[in-house]
């Protein structure tokens, strides 16, 4: 996958800031959504310091999952736990395709992609393909993630 610039919310003053997603629409569509499978929104948390997602908690059929969107970029994922420094993504194919008129629906495959940071001559470098500005690329050396789905979905501060 190529990490788009300003995935992670991190830019510097020369960088160009990324658009944010329009997070009443995301809402919206999640009621609707999860309202036409009878389930219900247990809860809702917006980007703040720590992350850059928006973490919505459903009932669908009496489980219990999370639909995660992007806060700069329209990709979701869905998750069966979102804890600190640690989401177990899932694949819900009937979930998904409801979601993918209106954001890019990542599979748990694609977010699970290894991450190649690379050290030669005491410099690092991030092999996957990527247009990340420098911001992010410190961001990223500095904690060290190890998938692609921990840059997207990221509790950076």
């Amino acid at each position: 996958m190529n990490l788009p610039n300003g995935i992670t919310g991190f830019y510097s003053s020369t960088d160009n800031k990324s658009n944010e997603i329009d997070e009443k629409h995301f809402k919206n569509i999640c009621f609707n959504l999860v309202g036409k499978k009878q389930g219900r929104i247990l809860k809702i948390d917006e980007p703040n310091l720590a992350t850059n997602f928006l973490k919505v908690k459903v009932d669908i059929s009496n489980q219990e999952l999370y639909v995660l969107l992007n806060a700069y970029y329209p990709f979701l994922a869905l998750a069966s736990t979102v804890e600190f420094q640690h989401i177990n993504f899932i694949d819900d194919p009937a979930l998904s395709k409801d979601f993918m008129p209106f954001y890019k629906v990542l599979s748990k495959e694609e977010l699970s992609e290894p991450l190649n940071i690379r050290k030669s001559k005491g410099k690092l470098s991030l092999e996957n393909k990527n247009k990340l500005n420098s911001s992010e690329l410190e961001q990223i050396f500095y904690w060290k993630p190890k998938t692609v789905g921990e840059v997207i979905f990221n509790f950076w501060d």
